[in-house]
């Protein structure tokens, strides 16, 4: 017998795979690869934020409780204190060039009654840069508005 040839085509082989639409995986790494980098950077503000807040009363707590310092160098930390606070908890740029009456009105933000622009906070204006032996102020009451001024930081989210 004689072999007849049959009526075949030639074997085609598919188009290659194009680049676009990219394949599922892909669509969920362009999505969750900044999620995720959106969310560790909340996390590492919030845990500075809390870790600085956390710091900053057992610090005032220590200030309180040291009895070798006097009122001012009391007063002087707790000044430099409460900058490190603010320049940890709020952005940089936005707090490290505050003096005078535009610090106090920062502090005085989430606070009732203005107690730093118009109550004993007055004293963190001029106070901790003068060169006196003794101050007129009391320093308890001013470490209780300190704490109370951290509680509310606590309570501000950025």
């Amino acid at each position: 017998m004689e072999s007849a040839e049959l009526p075949l085509k030639d074997i085609h082989l598919p188009d290659a795979i194009g680049w676009w639409p990219p394949a599922m995986g892909w669509w969920l790494l362009v999505i969750l690869i900044p999620l995720m980098i959106l969310l560790l950077i909340k996390l590492i503000r919030h845990i500075t934020r809390s870790t600085a807040i956390k710091s900053a009363k057992r610090i005032l707590t220590e200030i309180k409780q040291d009895s070798t310092k006097n009122e001012l160098e009391k007063l002087r930390e707790i000044s430099i204190l409460l900058r490190r606070v603010a320049v940890s908890v709020a952005p940089r740029e936005n707090i490290a060039g505050l003096t005078g009456q535009a610090w106090l009105d920062f502090l005085d933000q989430g606070m009732k009654d203005k107690p730093f622009t118009q109550g004993i906070g007055q004293c963190l204006i001029n106070t901790p840069y003068q060169n006196k032996t003794s101050i007129n102020v009391d320093i308890n009451h001013l470490i209780s508005l300190c704490q109370q001024w951290l509680k509310v930081q606590a309570k501000r989210k950025k």
